[in-house]
């Protein structure tokens, strides 16, 4: 599937979730493991619209591309949002705590990052890449 540009708006949200929706029906990937990179996916393109680009008073696109290879399904987010690198963060503290008693904030990045079996960072020229890897069992088929 070719790469898929679109606004950085909340509207562009429902496009990058069926992008990849697709590409994991494609790859064949189990529903937990489509689930967890969709939510992954999800949260860090929300926060590339909502933090990089509105909270910003900037304007951009973001844009979607996959690798299908036999052994794994990529998919990277590329936008010229703020630099904003989600590995930085630490783990949230006291997660052992109520939600109630929980600070506010950053458990969904931490969470999404550790969805998947590989995310990767970098700031290019401007631009923020987000990579995404899940591993697809051998014993899963590949669509052509």
């Amino acid at each position: 599937m070719d790469a898929l540009t679109l606004p950085g708006t909340l509207d562009s949200l429902p496009a990058i979730r069926n992008y990849v929706s697709a590409m994991g029906e494609k790859a064949g990937l189990d529903r937990k493991v489509l689930y967890r990179l969709k939510l992954a996916v999800d949260e860090i393109a929300t926060n590339i619209v909502t933090h990089g680009y509105e909270d910003a008073g900037q304007t951009g696109d973001i844009v979607i591309s996959s690798r299908l290879q036999p052994a794994a399904l990529t998919i990277q987010l590329e936008d010229t949002s703020l630099e904003y690198n989600p590995l930085g963060l630490e783990k949230p503290a006291n997660l052992d705590k109520p939600i109630s008693e929980r600070p506010i904030g950053g458990l969904g990045v931490f969470l999404a990052v550790r969805g998947v079996d590989e995310f990767s960072y970098e700031h290019v020229n401007g631009r923020n890449l987000h990579t995404f890897t899940v591993k697809i069992p051998s014993s899963q088929p590949q669509s052509s």
